[in-house]
């Protein structure tokens, strides 16, 4: 690892970069050089207090702003967004290391929900009752909830902010965002260009840093909500920390998420699907393909036609136009190399070994290629951990009935696929599989923003799931009214117990 950058990364706070008390930095890699190209500042509970409270401040004029000016501005930042993704996108391959083609496809779909929100006033209306009883009628406001956190992860450092803060502001609250300190430029860039569009100062800040940040968020008294994208352990921390502290939480966690290949599968198709979902982005999301379970019958063909398309793939600099980038860091490449040994000590096939790859790029990168194992015992921790890097396990499967009890009897739920032209099947599998996110012949079943993100089991922490309805839903709160209005003719008093006519 070598040393060159200088530039320290600042928080973005009441709309300007922002100092802060701290004086502990982190620092911040290029993955496919393996060297640091700049440092951000961690920031102290102080400068979280400092951000909540531009977002407190913010939050009591925005609230109030019309929803039809709340829409001028997300128009204008979708605008800016749109003719602007390739310098973000630049961005974030520098710091994360994803390709290029990734990091535009990540932005694309964190377009989807700023869409979405340019028409949340359609979703921000209250119902009414006329004439519940005698001239009474009920109806119901939705409000704003006031300062809301958001903790995102490395893996897609514009994708998942995006996933909440567009609607976070579009409802009218203020909001705190505290990016991964892995790659952290592009929150402080999304933060930017909001400005440029119009959103008053203050109504979206940024802190960076580390545990003391997240923790911070967790417990000030005026956070109402939480939103997290991360690993399990860490989503049950938070949910656990923040309900403890009064707080609304949705808290994302880790995955392994499976699909099975039934007999009458397109071979061809599945073996596409497996190689792009299982070794997209390196590996490092939460809807990546981990897990094939494939029907004995077919196993042998579908390894054979996956080790045949990783041959042709070019691992490297996301900015070289390679297929696959390096891990995020040294550490994150060790740990999930370590994986390999793991499988094979429990009796696992090395069918193609990425420790070994020349990749297109500077030698210090952190480096490791695509890997399959064959006959992953469920047994193994390289089966029961979520790797989250560029590892796909093949395990050998009876037929349905097996595929689906390995699946449901995993801890995690966030997605899970199945392949095959068996309809029957299909609506079998579709209501009978325990995961939130359900594929059929698609391997990454990412829902579109209308519709709403997140799984089952230890994949979901909270009751909300991220954008959709149920975003709008969680960065909200109802209030029920009921009125009566007297008529022009009544008169006298009635002291009596409120009766239904």
């Amino acid at each position: 690892m070598t040393t060159t950058g200088t530039e320290v990364l600042d928080h973005w706070i009441a709309g300007a970069p922002h100092r802060g008390t701290g004086t502990r930095t982190g620092p911040v890699y290029d993955p496919a050089k393996g060297e640091v190209a700049r440092h951000v500042r961690f920031a102290t509970a102080q400068d979280v207090d400092t951000a909540v409270g531009a977002a407190r401040e913010a939050f009591a004029a925005w609230s109030q702003v019309s929803l039809a000016k709340r829409q001028q501005v997300m128009f204008a930042f979708r605008e800016l967004l749109a003719a602007r993704q390739d310098e973000l996108a630049q961005i974030i391959t520098a710091e994360h290391g994803k390709v290029l083609s990734d990091a535009r496809g990540e932005i694309a779909r964190g377009l989807e929900v700023v869409e979405f929100a340019c028409g949340a006033a359609a979703h921000l209306k209250g119902e009414y009752s006329v004439n519940v009883s005698t001239g009474v009628d009920v109806y119901s406001v939705v409000q704003p909830l006031g300062v809301v956190g958001i903790v995102s992860p490395f893996n897609f450092p514009a994708m998942v902010p995006l996933w909440f803060f567009p609607l976070a502001v579009a409802a009218g609250n203020g909001v705190v965002l505290k990016p991964s300190e892995k790659d952290p430029s592009a929150a402080s860039w999304l933060a930017a260009l909001l400005h440029e569009a119009g959103l008053p100062d203050g109504v979206f800040n940024v802190v960076h840093g580390d545990r003391e940040a997240v923790d911070a968020l967790l417990t000030h008294p005026d956070v109402s909500a939480i939103s997290f994208v991360g690993s399990t352990p860490i989503a049950k921390h938070v949910y656990e920390t923040a309900t403890a502290h009064g707080k609304r939480v949705q808290a994302l966690g880790g995955a392994k998420n499976h699909m099975l290949v039934l007999p009458d599968a397109d071979l061809d198709l599945v073996a596409d699907a497996a190689v792009n979902a299982g070794y997209g982005s390196a590996g490092e999301r939460c809807m990546a393909i981990s897990v094939v379970l494939a029907v004995e019958s077919i196993a042998d063909e579908l390894v054979a036609k996956i080790r045949e398309r990783m041959a042709g793939l070019r691992i490297g600099d996301g900015r070289r136009g390679t297929d696959m980038g390096p891990l995020i860091t040294g550490e994150h490449r060790d740990r999930v190399a370590s994986y390999v040994d793991v499988a094979v000590a429990d009796g696992a096939e090395l069918v193609v070994d990425g420790r070994t790859i020349e990749p297109d790029g500077d030698p210090s990168g952190f480096w490791l290629g695509p890997t399959l194992l064959d006959r992953v015992p469920t047994s193994s921790r390289a089966y029961t951990d979520e790797i989250f890097g560029p590892v796909l396990s093949l395990v050998r499967v009876s037929g349905y009935e097996e595929g689906l009890e390995i699946v449901n009897a995993n801890p995690y739920g966030n997605g899970a696929a199945i392949f095959t032209n068996d309809g029957g099947a299909v609506r079998r599998f579709q209501l009978e599989v325990t995961a939130g996110m359900v594929g059929v012949n698609v391997p990454i079943p990412v829902p579109v923003a209308y519709y709403s993100f997140g799984g089952w089991k230890a994949s979901l922490f909270g009751d909300a799931k991220a954008y959709g309805r149920h975003g709008l839903t969680f960065f909200t709160r109802e209030k029920a009214v009921t009125s009566r209005w007297l008529d022009p003719s009544h008169g006298g008093l009635d002291l009596g117990f409120p009766e239904h006519d």
